[in-house]
């Protein structure tokens, strides 16, 4: 187990050290934000003002969503994890090799297609003195409403690229979860949550502003090849897989 703990810090600190250096610069970010707009409106999925707005009028399902889009990544992404590798031994490497593959390729996305999320789209107008036809109205939620934490803290600021949105990985985490997970799910309460995880989760991302649909899309699908790439050359496990779950 130690050696799993080991492999898994050291995905996350390249992750978390590569994602903070390719931080892009704020017009391309900005450009690259106008023409995902575009994108969406020609789709016919321009929603996220709408569901922000409708949102809004619901207070404590912000800071529900708030208290979601700072945590339950980090803890269903653990539990996972842990439940494959006590559980499912077999199929544990699998789904550890996936959620690497699927994580690590999410740094080319961030280098390649730097992305201003919702939140700050109005920010760059005051800053710049564009078009006042280009207010969006997007709310900072993690700034107006309780959460753990925000990007304005000082702390985030210096660790985090605000920049990082395509692909959206709190969307292709839980689609990791739930492609992990469903099959080996017995209960109807288990399987029901694991289907609501990814679906609940791009909501959330959405209505706080940190996202735009067209990122859960790309989250999804980036762990889509992940699971494939890790398939083609990945050893079944550690021993015997325990086949009861809840």
């Amino acid at each position: 187990w130690w050696r799993e703990i080991l492999i898994i810090a050291a995905v996350n600190v390249v992750y978390e050290t590569v994602r903070n250096l390719s931080a892009g610069k704020p017009a391309k970010a900005y450009s690259n934000a106008l023409l995902i707009i575009d994108w969406q409106r020609n789709l016919g999925i321009w929603h996220e003002q709408a569901m922000q707005k409708f949102a809004l009028g619901f207070t404590p399902l912000i800071v529900a969503a708030n208290y979601f889009y700072g945590s339950i990544y980090i803890a269903a992404t653990l539990f996972t994890l842990i439940f494959l590798y006590s559980k499912f031994p077999d199929d544990y490497p699998l789904f550890r090799n996936t959620l690497m593959i699927g994580t690590l390729c999410g740094l080319i996305g961030f280098a390649l297609f730097p992305l201003m999320p919702p939140r700050l789209l109005d920010d760059t107008l005051l800053l710049h003195g564009a078009n006042a036809n280009l207010w969006f109205g997007f709310v900072d939620t993690l700034v107006e409403y309780p959460t753990f934490w925000s990007f304005n803290d000082a702390a985030m600021k210096t660790i985090s690229n605000q920049f990082a949105a395509m692909p959206s990985l709190h969307c292709g985490w839980a689609f990791w979860a739930f492609i992990s997970l469903l099959p080996r799910m017995k209960a109807w309460w288990s399987k029901t949550l694991v289907i609501l995880y990814p679906i609940v989760t791009t909501y959330v991302v959405v209505i706080t502003a940190n996202h735009y649909v067209l990122d859960a899309v790309a989250g999804f699908a980036l762990f889509t090849f992940a699971y494939f790439v890790a398939k083609a050359f990945t050893r079944a496990g550690r021993g015997t897989p325990i086949t009861t779950a809840n």
